[in-house]
């Protein structure tokens, strides 16, 4: 999916949106990959045998641009995709992806040409390693992928934000106290006791 702007109404038409039980999964690229009929359009990438099952997919510059239609990872992630490398995406959808366990890793152009050749010449398997920032190809070449730290270690562990803010309680604990030291006038007796924990 190498095109640049693929927008969230592409990655999951809102046809595939009537209900909140559907198979998101089936509906990713639903316009590209089913003809009118509803039959799989053969031509279409991911409905080719070796590309079917991708876990990793390859996409142009502004991935994600749109609406801010959260349910375009959720598509991507129940067709089964862990990890979308692209030169860019779209702010809300980088986010939406790092908050639903998509790997949105950040690559530069010219990583992005190398695997767009290594695509075009067929399947192959690829390794990113999120600890060490890279992705590896069948030969062992590899090329940078950029996430942040904090993303990164939280994708890695399986922490959603609750658990990132329930690890950083101390220091909460920590700036109320200096807070309240420092401006004890916006803290009016009725808050001066925290809940117990």
């Amino acid at each position: 999916m190498p095109a640049p702007n693929i927008n969230t109404d592409q990655i999951i038409p809102s046809a595939w949106l009537r209900t909140a039980t559907a198979d998101l999964g089936n509906g990713l690229f639903g316009s590209q990959r089913y003809d009118e009929a509803g039959s799989e359009r053969p031509d279409f990438i991911l409905n080719q045998p070796g590309w079917r099952n991708a876990r990793i997919l390859l996409a142009g510059e502004n991935f994600g641009c749109g609406s801010s239609r959260e349910a375009a990872v959720w598509a991507l992630v129940q067709f089964g995709v862990g990890c979308v490398l692209a030169p860019s995406f779209a702010d809300i959808f980088y986010e939406n992806a790092f908050r639903n366990g998509l790997v949105a890793g950040v690559i530069d152009a010219d990583a992005f040409e190398d695997l767009r050749r290594a695509a075009a010449a067929g399947p192959a398997s690829y390794a990113v390693d999120l600890a060490s920032g890279t992705i590896t190809g069948p030969d062992g070449t590899r090329w940078a992928v950029s996430v942040p730290a904090s993303r990164a270690r939280a994708l890695m562990r399986g922490d959603d934000e609750i658990a990132i803010t329930l690890a950083m309680q101390p220091e909460i604990d920590a700036h109320f106290d200096r807070s309240r030291a420092a401006t004890p006038w916006l803290f009016p007796e009725s808050l001066m006791e925290r809940p117990s924990r």
